[in-house]
Order: structure tokens, then C-alpha cells, then sequence
């Protein structure tokens, strides 16, 4: 039996009593290439859920090209009836609901993303009926977080464009760049980095990702290459189930490693943690299963003092970095400007929290239904 009630702050039902899931094709606003993959096009899985009180939510996770029908199709046949009746004031047992009618295939990608989209749009329609933005129901830290670049970064550009860009960031105000790394020979990535460096001084952060391409003793000997530029992380060096080849990557170096985008439980970032293998915890709200569990992972990493600078997903991720203490910068990727009305509020480099009830996202859903695909 599922136990049901008003919210005690609004009076508003949250019973579930619809759900419907689609998927929509967003363009790449840009060419978005790495040391392994290209950004083909963002497979968007929306969940729109309806509550008794009257209230919707609208929620969503991605992929980066393939699987999204996969993640729609587990939503369809399976996951949406299992919401009818729930409460989404209570996003904690909708998640547990969800996990607990999919044990056969948890921990897992397609699951985990099935669950961020219903997650999302259950935060959602809980945060509208109590009136409050997601940045201060998830905890309300403060209500901005520092920005940092990676438009500017991809592997495809060249060494003079990467400057220009890094000096553009630079002059808008953001506080980093973030490069992608991973050329055939350490010496190309070092040149790249090193004439950025000379270009923008000392004053500004550069990250570097090389998005799981290396092998531990390739991590090692770059890491140790680049550490006279001042790096401010290295990320994804290693593919992410090696663990133990991240630990001797961050015992052998100064450059703190992050990690965390391709990492789908909250046990494995545990496990991360424990053993000293991470020193920035990038967690993906969408891979991780949604908020509800992002929100543990963040609160977990600061537990062992370590901060937290998500992957990507800057619209929904910039309200969640400011709802905890411990987050460190917001990536500035932006990808939903076709879909939505409004843009993401920037102010002296820094990314603003939305104050609208809900995740604070301003859909076009005109322009979402253009892009529907079945």
C-alpha cells in the first residue's frame, strides 16, 4: 500500500496520477570533439509527471548519442506505471520505488538514466507546490557558483584558436578553461597548454581532460609533463572502472585528479573516496540516477573534504551547485538554448541560481516538440 498525503508546508497532493516520457534530438551548438569520441547530438529523454494537487513537473536526462531509446523504452515498459499513485513530495520513496522494480538491471547506464529523468521532474513539481527554486529546497548554499569554460577546448582546435579563446573566456570573466588533452605524443599536448599558460598568466585556471584515453603509466608520465603549467585538475585520465590506476595517478602527482562523469552509483563513488583516488568529484545529475542521489554523492565528497565540479548539464547542475557547500565550479557548456526561452543568468563570471519555483529551466515546449523523435 502507498501511503499518500498534502504536503504539510502547501496542502497540495502530490499524488502521481500521470507520466509520460518522450525523446527529443538537440543539435550540438558546436564541433565538440575529444581524445576518444565526438559529441554527436544529445538524445534528451523528458518525463512529464502530473500530481492530484494539479501540479507538473518536467524533468530530463541525456546522451551524448546513442542509447537514448533504450532509456525511453525502459521509461515506457516498465518505469511510469510504477510512479502512478506515488507521492512526489516525497522524492526519496519515488527513487527507492524506482530501484526496487529494476534490481535486475542496477546498477546500470540505461537505468540510471531512466531514473534521473523521473527524479528530475519529481523535484520539480515538489519544489512548485512548495513554492521555493530547487538551489534552496536542495540545501541553499549560496546563490552563485564560479564558472569555468570548455567551448573553447576541444581537441579539433588548433593552438592559435585555443589561445584566442581561452583569452576571450578570460575577458568575459570566467575563472577557468578547460582543455582537452590526449594528442598521439605528450609533447603536442604540452605545447597547446603551455603557450594558453603564456597567454593568459598566471590568473587564470586551466583544467585539462582526456576523457579516459590513457593508460595509468601514460597518466602518470603526462601528469608529471604538465605540472610546471600549474593544472589546476586532471580529468578523466583513466577509463573509470580503473580505480587502482587512478589512486597511482594521484600519488604520483601535484595535479589533483577529477573524476566522476562516467561513474553511475553512489558506491563507486564511495569507493573513489575511500581509497584516495579522487581529489574533485565531477558527478553527471543525469548518469548518477537524478538529484536525490547527486545530492548524496555531494554531501559524501564533503564528508572526505573534497569538493564537487559536475559534468556538464550546466541549466539544471548550476542550481544544484549552489544548494551544497562543498561544489567548486559550474562547466560552461551551454546546449539547451533551442529548447528554452531564457538563458542560464552569468554575472561577473559567475553562473546564477534561477529563483523560479522548480528547476528554474524555461522551457520552449514548442521547440521540444519540434525535435520529437519516435
Amino acid at each position: 500500500m502507498t501511503l499518500t498525503s498534502p504536503d504539510l508546508t502547501t496542502g497540495i497532493d502530490g499524488t502521481i496520477v500521470s507520466a509520460e516520457a518522450w525523446l527529443s534530438d538537440l543539435e550540438v551548438e558546436t564541433l565538440r570533439t575529444d581524445a576518444v569520441q565526438q559529441f554527436l547530438k544529445q538524445e534528451t529523454i523528458f518525463v512529464r509527471i502530473r500530481t492530484a494537487g494539479g501540479v507538473e513537473g518536467l524533468g530530463y536526462s541525456y546522451t551524448i548519442g546513442t542509447g537514448g531509446r533504450a532509456v525511453l523504452s525502459l521509461l515506457r515498459n516498465g518505469l511510469l506505471d510504477v510512479l502512478i499513485g506515488l507521492d512526489a513530495n516525497r522524492p526519496e520513496a519515488v527513487w527507492r520505488a524506482l530501484f526496487t522494480s529494476t534490481r535486475a538491471t542496477t546498477v546500470g547506464v540505461i537505468s540510471s538514466l531512466a531514473f534521473a529523468a523521473v527524479d528530475t521532474a519529481v523535484w520539480d513539481a515538489r519544489c512548485k507546490a512548495a513554492g521555493q527554486p530547487l538551489w534552496e529546497a536542495a540545501g541553499g548554499a549560496r546563490p552563485s557558483i564560479p564558472l569555468y569554460d570548455t567551448e573553447g577546448g576541444w581537441l579539433h582546435i588548433d593552438t592559435d584558436e585555443l589561445v584566442q579563446q581561452a583569452l576571450a573566456s578570460q575577458a568575459r570573466g570566467l575563472n577557468g578553461v578547460k582543455i582537452k588533452v590526449g594528442k598521439p605524443r605528450g609533447h603536442e599536448d604540452f605545447e597547446r597548454l603551455a603557450a594558453v599558460r603564456a597567454a593568459v598568466g598566471p590568473g587564470l585556471d586551466i583544467m585539462i581532460d582526456a576523457n579516459q584515453s590513457m593508460t595509468a603509466a601514460e597518466a602518470i608520465r603526462r601528469a608529471a609533463l604538465f605540472e610546471p603549467l600549474d593544472i589546476f585538475w586532471f580529468e578523466e585520465p583513466l577509463p573509470a572502472e580503473d580505480m587502482d590506476g587512478h589512486r597511482r595517478l594521484a600519488a604520483s602527482t601535484t595535479l589533483p585528479v577529477a573524476v566522476g562523469e562516467s561513474m553511475y552509483s553512489i558506491g563507486q563513488f564511495r569507493e573513489y573516496l575511500q581509497s584516495g583516488a579522487a581529489s574533485i568529484i565531477q558527478v553527471d545529475v543525469a548518469r548518477v540516477g537524478g538529484i536525490t542521489p547527486w545530492l548524496k554523492v555531494a554531501h559524501l565528497a564533503e564528508a572526505f573534504n573534497v569538493s564537487v565540479a559536475p559534468h556538464f548539464l550546466m541549466e539544471l547542475h548550476v542550481s544544484l551547485t549552489c544548494a551544497v557547500p562543498n561544489a567548486l565550479y559550474l562547466e560552461h557548456i551551454p546546449q539547451l538554448r533551442a529548447v528554452t526561452r531564457t538563458e542560464m543568468a552569468i554575472v561577473d563570471g559567475r553562473g546564477i541560481a534561477p529563483t523560479d519555483p522548480g528547476l528554474g529551466i524555461d522551457w520552449d515546449l514548442d521547440a521540444i516538440e519540434d525535435r520529437r523523435v519516435e
